[in-house]
């Protein structure tokens, strides 16, 4: 068996179809607004999300930075999880570029923010305080075992936001994963957002790019904010060709992922000096803790390398294993078989 590539969905590769449509795509320039392709992918990404409009760009973090400097003033502030991967991966971006102050309140296991955290955040009108002017949600939320958020949930946020004269976003890098999860259409996880965005080159396999969502005017202020960020692109309908595909073709089989993920935490579950609980297991995201004696989780992602699977380490003691296309159930049992001898050998 070849090796198990289970670092990240990000390592997915264009299935034959995308390949075909890359290589057949019509092209123009976008940046004046006359790629065909790429009209049509922003126009099936709004249908999708419910919004207006949307901005195709070439990463998620850019997504999601385009987004807070559209909603955001040099000084602005706003409310945004302690792991959420705006916060946490994003190089502060927001702050560095943008002069936007965060203002982080405590994720729960299941990615949530405590409504009652999320309200005592905002700021009151006082000339000692920066002023409040977004709030920022994670759905999955990556570093919370891939959870997803419920519409009921995020629409108790939205409530927040407008009560306050806030904005909501919500950072949706893998949010086809949370609607599939929860049985629900997308449009009913973004239908309280001002904004949303959500990436192509994760569970979709596309080899590039997301797409920014939200009203028109929205989306004119965030296409200005990707231009000065260097993110025009011109003949980007070859880019956009891949996910047109796999918007209509990859979003269903994400169920396959999930199930997937849960086999391999049920594999890992009984195999000792690993931790694991199955039951949070919501979608492609499994953390397995290393438990007793002096082993990390660094010794253990180079010896799982040497046997044929790639996993990450994310912290001391902590792997990530992400499933995704096409990984299949005799990959899933290859790396249960590969973390059982491997435990044994450094117990």
């Amino acid at each position: 068996m070849g090796q198990v590539d289970l670092r990240s969905d990000t390592v997915t590769q264009p299935t034959p179809g995308m390949r075909r449509a890359m290589a057949e795509a019509r092209v123009g320039d976008d940046v004046f607004g006359e790629d065909p392709t790429v009209i049509e992918l922003e126009e099936m990404a709004a249908g999708r999300t419910g919004k207006e409009a949307s901005l195709l760009v070439a990463s998620g973090t850019m997504a999601n930075l385009v987004c807070q400097l559209s909603h955001c003033q040099r000084g602005d502030e706003m409310i945004l999880g302690d792991q959420s991967h705006m916060f946490y991966y994003e190089q502060g971006g927001s702050s560095a570029l943008g002069g936007i102050h965060p203002h982080t309140v405590p994720n729960q296991p299941d990615g949530r923010l405590s409504e009652e955290a999320v309200e005592n955040a905002v700021r009151a009108d006082d000339v000692h305080f920066p002023v409040t002017r977004l709030i920022a949600l994670e759905n999955t939320h990556n570093r919370c075992s891939g959870s997803p958020l419920s519409p009921e949930y995020t629409h108790a946020v939205g409530e927040i936001a407008r009560r306050n004269g806030l904005a909501l976003h919500i950072d949706g890098a893998r949010i086809f994963n949370a609607a599939i999860s929860l049985g629900v259409p997308v449009r009913d996880l973004t239908a309280d957002a001002d904004s949303v965005s959500f990436c192509l080159s994760k569970g979709l396999c596309a080899p590039v790019g997301s797409l920014v969502c939200g009203s028109r005017e929205f989306v004119n202020r965030a296409r200005r904010i990707r231009k000065v960020l260097g993110g025009g692109m011109r003949q980007a309908g070859v880019l956009a060709a891949a996910g047109i595909v796999a918007l209509d073709e990859m979003v269903d089989r994400l169920a396959e992922d999930h199930d997937n993920a849960r086999y391999l935490a049920d594999g890992l579950a009984g195999i000792s000096g690993l931790q694991i609980d199955p039951e949070l297991i919501r979608t492609n995201i499994v953390f397995i803790g290393i438990t007793g004696g002096n082993r990390s989780a660094g010794t253990i992602v180079r010896a799982l390398e040497k046997e044929g699977v790639r996993t990450l380490a994310v912290g001391p003691y902590k792997i990530r294993a992400v499933t995704h296309y096409p990984i299949q159930k005799e990959n899933i049992d290859h790396t249960i078989d590969a973390f059982a001898r491997v435990m044994k050998t450094h117990a």
